[in-house]
């Protein structure tokens, strides 16, 4: 395990915890483990110190596992080991709250999308968007209460091929269209696997806009050592973004494929 100076790689919060400011994270953690064969490593207790040098009000996480048997055993007796409880909570900061659900079952385990949040949160929600049986895909829904107003959040995790990211677009805006309020705050985060950058349009025909600061380019998240798509997006309704950066640099892209994608907010 590497101990690196993950601060110097993030900018800190504009404002206090009680701003108006709102910062959110999202991150695809590629199970916590990198590498295969002989090279596979653990990464979990690294991706640990990035969560927490985020320093977000809401962390939208993808591909956490729940358990993995195989993973477990295979690290067991390294000097670390696999944690002893799930990714999602071994990930959260202390203090925050923690939404986890399965999106997906494997031969040795499971993994979903989670939410963790400085804020208080409300009645988890989980909807299903598989398009096809070679694809299992999840929103999380989380109703979070930030400073006196609810911010519905909702990750989402979206397929490989475009076909099926249409489908889950439509089907993601009749979710909002049935379980949130038409003038609550949404947030909507995660890996869109938009290769194309084809999914702005359907997005904004229900009245979700993509997180970009004014005289700020979109940012490349993916792939983590050489970033060049933008495939990890903060979506929102009833917020303006103000600012977003992607940590980059060796020790970020050792942790995950992806980089992690972070955006201040405040209320429109």
């Amino acid at each position: 395990m590497i101990r690196p100076a993950f601060k110097q790689t993030v900018q800190p919060p504009q404002t206090s915890i009680l701003s108006p400011h709102l910062r959110v994270a999202t991150y695809n953690i590629h199970k916590g483990v990198r590498g295969v064969g002989p090279q596979k490593r653990l990464e979990i207790h690294n991706l640990g110190l990035g969560v927490e040098a985020l320093d977000a009000d809401m962390v939208f996480l993808q591909e956490v596992r729940h358990f993995h048997h195989a993973d477990a055993k295979a690290f067991q007796r390294t000097w670390f080991g696999w944690p002893d409880q799930g990714q999602a909570e071994f990930l959260a900061p202390e203090g925050y709250d923690v939404a986890y659900r399965t999106n997906a079952v494997t031969k040795h385990g499971e993994h979903g999308n989670a939410l963790l949040s400085r804020w208080p949160i409300g009645e988890i929600g989980h909807h299903d968007v598989s398009d096809h049986r070679f694809e299992q895909r999840g929103l999380l829904h989380v109703p979070v209460q930030w400073q006196g107003l609810t911010v519905h959040a909702v990750v989402a995790h979206l397929g490989l091929m475009h076909g099926s990211r249409v489908r889950q677009v439509q089907r993601l805006a009749e979710y909002i269209q049935a379980e949130v309020p038409a003038e609550g705050l949404l947030v909507v985060a995660g890996d869109f696997n938009d290769w194309g950058e084809k999914l702005d349009a359907p997005m904004r025909e229900f009245g979700l806009a993509r997180a970009q600061a004014p005289g700020q380019r979109r940012l490349a998240t993916f792939p983590s050592r050489l970033p060049f798509f933008s495939l990890d997006r903060i979506y929102t309704r009833g917020l303006r973004c103000v600012s977003t950066q992607v940590p980059r640099g060796p020790v970020w892209a050792r942790m995950s494929d992806h980089l992690p994608l972070v955006a201040e907010f405040e209320l429109a």
